[in-house]
């Protein structure tokens, strides 16, 4: 919803005005806030309370919380429009036609025009739209075209001369031509009412229908009768300003008043008498001086389209206001009616007036400055101000007490001569004496500031500051000293406090609630009724007042609330005034109302005042509308459906906007919205101004959207119902659902099968498995065997091989003997005859012989070592015999010492023979000759 701020705009009345000086609120639209051009020429109604205006950009449709602009069919100046059952009729250049709702809510427009479109004159423009049982007749300044909604032909009238304007009647239409007069429409031709020379030197702007004939209004030269075809001048109040301001735009109002626009000077309200009740300019709350354009809504507001904008004021409203547009009076603090004089204090001093005159402020002389409070006492009026006390009578101002500001007053009970007053700096006494009031004396023991206290008949006083808290003091009889002083804990300070006596008990409000005292326990309890008025954030002061008819008033931020006793019970009974903090524009903590007659109460604010009257305070029936409904989606534009009715969106348009209304215009009260979407929300949503909801990303499914309003703090019974569906998207369809049931079928049937064939799989190989297993088992058993075999074998081996070593050991251990016995049979047989002793050594020489010892050792050697000897002649194809037998005894790992005597060598000819081996084996450095024999 556009949020508007309104001001409840009024303005000093001429000097002639004798009524009142309180003008009705004023609503101001600006271009800016309606979006559409400054001027607006025509207004109208439907039957939904839809307000339209020709605008300069098209037809302009405000529905109480939107506007919403139509272009022109042929984007030039709409000029006219006028509602006719459920059509919307406008006109503008060179075209014309109607404008029909569609089902999503929003207007289609449907040209007339087409039908006559060679008939129509170049450059003719359509001023105005009337209508009389079924024709319709377009307005040019040359011609009328009636239009036949039965047969949908057309009549054109062309007169002799140019026509000025044309007017309706309950039982006629009427038209004026340039320099010729009056004339009516009869059996679709025109006919001469009156040519007096009054009416064809005088533009007339309007003409309405009486008992006796005709009330014909000029632009120039005021009202005229018309009776039986004799022409009368109607005379007016001051009709010499009217006359001067030219008027422009005329209706005759439902209470049988005239609302006259004018083209310099505002609007004038004219009674039936002829009597001016108000003159409504630019400078008194209107926003142009140039009226194009005046009609009253079926509430009785009064619309002025304006050469600059839109107003609508609320003629029947039970408030009336003083706007100081000059600002000589600033702000109002305090105001009071004594004796028949209106006293307004302010910021800039204490002004009056003659109340119901309509006479101007007078300032009273030497009370420049703030104003705080006006109190009446014994015939007295005080006014407290911020330079102390003055005593006021009629026009006169006279100090009494200059010490400090005043804050209040209050009486002392038991103590009529005495007044007890706040200052800036403590409490003081007031007292008369000989007919005189004069300042008695200063109250020692407490010097903070006294804004807001109330005293008891124990002379106890109950103290308010906003940034200490609440205090209890006692006085003594005289009331020069406080005797005891008490700072309560609770409740403590808050910002905008006040504190108030009603109905004998004292009353404390802030933010945290309103406190009434005990008077048996002397302390403050939680009073829960007045209480509940700040519950939902809805504190902005705790200003207390209390009338002189005994109720107690409050503010919060949407409502005035004031409280009066029961007749038939100890309780008090609610009142509540349905205007928020924002529109009264009145001083938070500074708020002020005074009565002014026994149901008229003044409220001061910043710019000003207002009165209301509360027992005329009654608010009709109303409706609420669905709007609009429109679908949201990202990249697209926002598309309008149907709201007449059930609605049935896809399932990607599930981000749904629903716009709703009242078209009430008395904007100076809010109108508050609550909504439900069943099927989505299972409570009512919290009420709040504003007038769209989105629902986004909303699941498949049916909902009824319900909206109900509250106005003036009172819910409407009546509620606006939209239902709508959301498909399911097509993957989410019955027919989808079933063939994801079948694709499940096969895809299970698949999948069985797939499963089947795996499992056999996993079967067959778990099977083959297996069998490896076992397989290896058995290879596993058949190589330990053979591991066993090989290590019987290695031992076999080993155990030759020791054997082979032994019988080399005992070989050589053996040929070292014979060896050792031929040395000595040689050193003990030398003689060449003994033959005996040579045999033997022969005999010992030939069982000591290399060759034999060798092939012993050969054969022995072979059957243990298999194929080394023929590896190493494969490896090494240079190895001699020789080499081959060394390799032999370094594979029995054989010392060189060892080797000597099977080679029959020295040890160091075995050592030349290692290198000489390693040298035909190309052996690396770091290689061993007896590593690298045993490696193979």
């Amino acid at each position: 919803m556009l949020q508007i701020r309104f001001t409840l705009y009024c303005a000093l009345l001429w000097p002639f005005l004798v009524l009142a000086q309180e003008l009705p609120p004023i609503v101001k639209y600006s271009p800016s806030q309606y979006g559409a051009g400054n001027q607006n020429w025509m207004i109208a109604q439907d039957k939904n309370r839809y307000v339209f205006f020709a605008n300069n950009e098209g037809l302009l449709e405000y529905n109480g919380s939107n506007w919403k602009l139509y272009p022109s069919p042929n984007e030039t100046i709409m000029r006219s429009v006028k509602v006719i059952d459920n059509k919307i009729y406008t006109g503008c250049f060179m075209e014309f036609g109607y404008w029909k709702r569609m089902a999503d809510g929003q207007l289609q427009y449907f040209s007339l025009s087409n039908k006559v479109k060679k008939k129509i004159l170049d450059d003719e423009q359509f001023w105005n739209i009337l209508n009389y049982d079924q024709w319709v007749v377009f307005q040019s300044l040359n011609r009328l075209y009636i239009y036949d909604n039965v047969t949908h032909q057309f009549n054109i009238i062309k007169p002799k001369n140019n026509i000025i304007k044309s007017f309706a009647t309950g039982n006629s239409i009427y038209f004026q031509t340039q320099n010729e007069g009056l004339f009516e429409i009869e059996n679709g031709k025109s006919k001469l009412v009156c040519n007096h020379p009054k009416l064809q030197a005088n533009r007339i702007i309007n003409v309405f229908a009486t008992d006796e004939g005709l009330l014909i209004q000029t632009q120039l030269d005021g009202l005229y009768k018309l009776v039986s075809g004799n022409l009368s001048k109607m005379n007016m109040q001051s009709e010499a300003v009217i006359s001067a301001s030219s008027i422009y735009s005329a209706q005759q109002l439902s209470d049988g008043t005239l609302a006259l626009g004018t083209i310099s000077n505002g609007l004038f309200i004219v009674s039936a008498e002829g009597k001016i009740l108000y003159n409504i300019t630019q400078n008194k709350g209107l926003s142009n001086n140039t009226v194009l354009s005046v009609y009253e809504d079926a509430d009785k507001n009064l619309w002025v389209g304006l050469d600059n904008g839109i107003n609508c004021i609320n003629l029947q409203t039970p408030v009336k206001c003083f706007y100081d547009n000059t600002g000589i009076l600033g702000t109002i603090y305090t105001s009071i009616l004594h004796q028949n004089k209106l006293y307004i204090g302010s910021n800039q001093g204490l002004f009056y007036k003659n109340y119901n005159s309509a006479e101007d402020f007078k300032f009273i002389a030497g009370t420049k400055g703030q104003v705080w409070s006006l109190f009446a006492y014994d015939g007295s009026l005080f006014c407290g101000h911020d330079s102390g006390t003055f005593l006021i009578d009629n026009d006169r101002a006279q100090l009494i007490f200059s010490q400090s500001g005043t804050w209040k007053f209050s009486s002392i009970p038991n103590a009529k001569h005495k007044l007890l007053q706040g200052n800036y700096y403590g409490l003081s006494v007031l007292e008369k004496i000989n007919d005189q009031w004069v300042f008695k004396n200063k109250i020692n023991g407490f010097n903070y500031s006294a804004k807001y206290f109330e005293i008891n008949n124990n002379n106890e006083v109950y103290l308010s500051h906003e940034y200490k808290g609440v205090f209890r003091l006692n006085l003594n009889n005289d009331f020069t000293v406080v005797t005891q002083k008490l700072a309560y804990a609770s409740p403590s300070k808050g910002k905008n406090a006040s504190l108030a006596k009603f109905n004998n008990d004292i009353y404390y409000a802030y933010k945290d609630g309103i406190f009434v005292l005990n008077p048996k326990t002397k302390q403050f309890d939680k009073d829960n009724t007045l209480s509940r008025i700040f519950e939902k954030d809805e504190y902005t002061s705790g200003k207390l007042i209390v009338d002189s008819s005994n109720k107690i008033w409050l503010f919060s931020k949407n409502y005035i609330h004031y409280f009066t006793l029961s007749k038939l019970s100890h309780q008090i009974k609610q009142n509540i005034i349905p205007i928020p903090a924002s529109l009264t524009n009145s001083m938070l903590g500074y708020e002020n109302i005074s009565q002014l007659s026994n149901s008229v109460y003044l409220i001061g604010t910043t710019d000003g005042y207002y009165t209301i009257n509360i027992n005329d305070l009654s608010f009709k029936n109303y409706e609420v509308f669905i709007s609009n409904v429109s679908v949201n989606q990202l990249n697209y534009k926002d598309r309008n459906f149907s709201i007449a009715q059930e609605g049935d969106f896809k399932s990607s348009e599930n981000n749904i906007a629903i716009g709703f209304t009242v078209p009430e215009y008395n904007k100076y009260i809010n109108t508050e919205y609550q909504y439900l979407l069943e099927g989505f929300q299972e409570q009512w949503s919290e009420w709040s101004a504003k007038s769209t909801v989105n629902f986004k990303n909303l699941s498949p499914g049916s909902y009824v959207f319900k909206v109900r309003a509250r106005l003036a703090n009172s819910a409407s019974e009546k509620m606006a119902t939209y239902r709508f569906t959301i498909s399911k998207p097509w993957y989410a369809t019955h027919l989808a659902l079933l063939i994801y049931f079948v694709l499940f079928l096969i895809l299970a049937r698949v999948v069985h099968k797939a499963y089947k064939s795996y499992y056999q799989k996993q079967k067959d190989k778990l099977i083959e498995e297996n069998n490896l297993l076992l397989e290896i088992k058995e290879l596993e058993s058949e190589r330990q065997l053979m591991k066993l075999r090989n290590e019987q074998l290695s031992q076999d081996v080993d155990s030759k091989n020791k054997a082979l070593a032994v019988s080399t050991m005992s070989l050589i251990n053996k040929n070292e003997l014979l060896s050792v016995i031929k040395e000595d049979l040689k050193n003990t047989g030398t003689d060449d005859g003994n033959r005996s002793i040579k045999s033997l050594i022969n005999t010992i020489n030939k069982n000591i012989s290399e060759e034999d010892n060798w092939n012993i050792f050969k054969e022995a050697f072979d059957s243990t070592d298999k194929d080394f000897l023929k590896k190493m002649k494969a490896l090494h194809s240079s190895l001699t015999p020789n080499d081959l037998r060394l390799c032999a005894y370094l594979r029995l790992n054989l010392s060189s010492k060892e080797i000597a005597p099977l080679l029959y060598i020295s040890v160091r000819s075995v050592e030349i023979k290692r290198y000489r081996l390693r040298k035909k084996m190309n052996l690396p450095h770091e290689m061993g000759l007896v590593e690298y024999i045993l490696s193979i």
